[in-house]
């Protein structure tokens, strides 16, 4: 069974891409705050879930675009992922999140103790995530490092900037993957955590991530999606502290 507990074991299978009310889960992440979206209908895909992993402590889920990591505020932005998990999965607990229009690969805790053991090693980045994007336009050279300070675009929240003054350290090392057709595919690994970091980073070169309904514009903006997807994760197991690496493959 899907729901079942016990000794670790791997496996992708699907999970059915029902809602359940917010109050089922709501209460039981690391973080009280609820998601903000763009002005617009939330009409998140219903298509199965695709579990990557699950044993006695952690279920692995790749998130889909569209889908919110938690809810939102209001019935109507009650459906999310940790929501849908909760049917199957009683115990879950959230570690971390994605942006709703960000998809690929997210952990969930299902005991407290791997609830505290995961959020500290998110909390000291000991946690190694790595994305890809397609971005605008073709980036001069084969890689670096964008470092600069982010902060709440407060006129505009939930939009975040770059900020000398106020901001917090936000760093994002990208290495080109191809060029061509006047965008670029990008890697992007982020060594801080900050909201919107790598939208903002891709922004700040000029290079923003198409179909970013916050930071693109005109054209850029003019895609079904956007295109950013976390293609891996690695992590220590709660149990054990082994090395252990998630991946989902990147749909666009």
């Amino acid at each position: 069974m899907l729901g079942q507990r016990g000794r670790s074991r791997r496996r992708a299978g699907p999970l059915a891409g029902r809602a359940v009310p917010a109050r089922a889960r709501a209460g039981t992440g690391a973080e009280s705050a609820r998601a903000v979206i763009p002005d617009g209908v939330y009409d998140p895909p219903r298509d199965p879930l695709r579990i990557l992993h699950d044993d006695h402590e952690i279920v692995v889920v790749e998130k889909p675009a569209g889908l919110l990591s938690v809810p939102g505020k209001g019935e109507h932005l009650a459906d999310c992922l940790i929501a849908r998990l909760a049917v199957a999965y009683p115990s879950v607990l959230l570690v971390h999140r994605l942006d709703r229009d960000t998809s690929g690969v997210m952990v969930f805790a299902l005991t407290p103790h791997a609830q505290r053991h995961l959020g500290l090693q998110f909390e000291k980045r000991q946690v190694k995530k790595t994305y890809v994007a397609r971005v605008w336009g073709e980036i001069a050279g084969d890689s670096g490092r964008v470092d600069l300070p982010i902060a709440v675009d407060w006129p505009n929240r939930p939009r975040q900037k770059i900020d000398h003054d106020a901001g917090r350290e936000a760093i994002t090392d990208w290495q080109a993957i191809r060029r061509g057709e006047g965008e670029t595919r990008v890697r992007l690994t982020p060594q801080t955590g900050r909201s919107h970091q790598l939208r903002v980073h891709m922004l700040a070169l000029g290079h923003p991530i198409l179909g970013d309904p916050f930071y693109a514009t005109g054209a850029a903006r003019d895609f079904p999606r956007m295109m950013l997807h976390a293609e891996s994760l690695r992590l220590r197991h709660p149990d054990g502290g082994r090395q252990v690496r998630f991946h989902s493959p990147v749909p666009f």
